[in-house]
């Protein structure tokens, strides 16, 4: 995977954000590492998420494809929440959601 293209990198990232927001909002499940199984899910998600990230890396600047990694796992994690949780989806929550969005989207069109 040495000669991946910088398309394939871009979908790896998008990928390794995406298992980011699985393994952020599956540690609620793990109450605390002290669930067996879901633990073991989480880490091995969280495992997957790193790897695809560091082979995205491998034709993405650093900064831009951690920025963007972290902010879906955020932005992902936070709605999974609302979604999935029950948690607050106040006007100011989706606003700075949005803010995230905007700064994925600011990175990725600025890349060079």
């Amino acid at each position: 995977m040495s000669s991946l293209s910088v398309t394939a990198s871009w979908a790896l990232l998008l990928v390794a954000g995406l298992l980011e927001v699985v393994w952020a909002a599956g540690l609620k499940t793990t109450d605390g590492f002290s669930r067996l199984w879901p633990s073991v899910g989480v880490i091995v998600v969280a495992w997957l998420s790193f790897w695809l990230l560091g082979l995205a890396m491998r034709q993405l600047p650093a900064g831009t494809a951690y920025a963007v990694w972290v902010g879906i796992g955020a932005a992902g994690t936070v709605i999974a929440g609302i979604v999935l949780l029950g948690e607050s989806a106040s006007p100011a929550r989706l606003g700075c959601v949005g803010l995230i969005l905007a700064g994925v989207i600011g990175l990725k069109l600025l890349e060079k």
